[in-house]
């Protein structure tokens, strides 16, 4: 697959990337757009759960390094994004910024109380 972008900064500029998939389809099976929606709806996953754990929760910057830690904070934060996501937020910033001014929404949310 050729990928092809421009530059937000020169639009003018394209930048072109080729990348491989592999499938267990045959040749007359891998029909080109069937390929494509694969690969957009796995990045549209990937984007959707990475990029919030990257860019609001910050987790490249953790500090937590050894043992299970670093395994048992992604799930919380895949749980926290999710319970979310449940209940409708598509901004995960301001839901984490409004759950922390009371310690009984986040509660709430998951109808504990």
């Amino acid at each position: 697959m050729r990928r092809r972008r421009h530059r937000l900064d020169q639009p003018r500029r394209f930048t072109t990337e080729t990348v491989y998939a592999i499938t267990n389809l045959h040749v007359h099976q891998a029909r080109p757009a069937q390929l494509a929606a694969w690969i957009r709806r796995h990045w549209h996953i990937e984007n959707q759960i990475h990029w919030v754990r990257d860019f609001t929760y910050d987790e490249d910057r953790s500090q937590i390094r050894t043992g299970t830690g670093p395994h048992v904070m992604a799930a919380l934060r895949n749980a926290a994004i999710g319970a979310l996501r449940i209940t409708g937020v598509t901004n995960i910033a301001a839901a984490n910024r409004h759950h922390v001014r009371d310690s009984t929404r986040p509660l709430a949310l998951l109808g504990i109380i």
